[in-house]
């Protein structure tokens, strides 16, 4: 077995640990829950972009919870604000370490520290599955399995942009820029209820 397949490998089982450890109360994210082990259980290529029609992805959504304000990205591809977040590579060593590598990357904040509840590790705080097309314009939809996380900003942190983003700012929690979606508005709530 090579490095990769090995780091992917312990990806995928951590991945399988994350989700099999984490309780929506919700019954729709239970749902989703159950779907996405199942996807796991029947694709080892499961967490990566060649597995198609579907695969898991990773992503954070950065809060300033003492400013009460979240870091957006105007996402070139679909034309909305999102949170931060993409495929996760081999070298991920575990599904909250893709989150927080996207979360740094496309915010350009260093001290990102993802939301550990109860002073445990990083867990899930919502999940969500859509339709995109990342294998490219001409080529048809696939499912997005998204592990969403959070991950707190220090006070007062200034956000740079990145190549992977037509713009990146700062909004205030019941400030949402018009361009978001239902699932962006869920989670914005989920991340300020669990971190007043």
């Amino acid at each position: 077995m090579t490095v990769t397949e090995t780091s992917a490998t312990a990806l995928h089982t951590d991945a399988v640990r994350a989700l099999e450890g984490w309780r929506p109360a919700d019954p729709d994210q239970e749902q989703l829950r159950r779907d996405y082990l199942s996807h796991l259980a029947g694709h080892e290529d499961g967490l990566f972009r060649s597995c198609l029609p579907a695969h898991v992805t990773a992503s954070a959504l950065v809060v300033d919870p003492a400013a009460g304000r979240v870091l957006l990205t105007l996402h070139p591809k679909v034309g909305i604000w999102l949170q931060m977040g993409g495929h996760c590579e081999p070298g991920d060593p575990a599904l909250a370490a893709a989150a927080l590598r996207e979360a740094t990357e496309e915010s350009g904040i260093p001290d990102l520290a993802l939301f550990a509840p109860g002073g445990g590790g990083p867990a899930p705080v919502m999940l969500d599955r859509h339709l995109v097309r990342c294998t490219g314009k001409d080529r048809p939809e696939n499912t997005h399995l998204d592990v969403q996380y959070v991950a707190v900003a220090p006070p007062g942190a200034e956000a740079l942009i990145s190549e992977e983003s037509l713009d990146l700012r700062w909004f205030d929690y019941d400030r949402l820029p018009e361009l978001t979606d239902h699932s962006v508005r869920a989670l914005v709530a989920r991340a300020r209820e669990l971190t007043a």
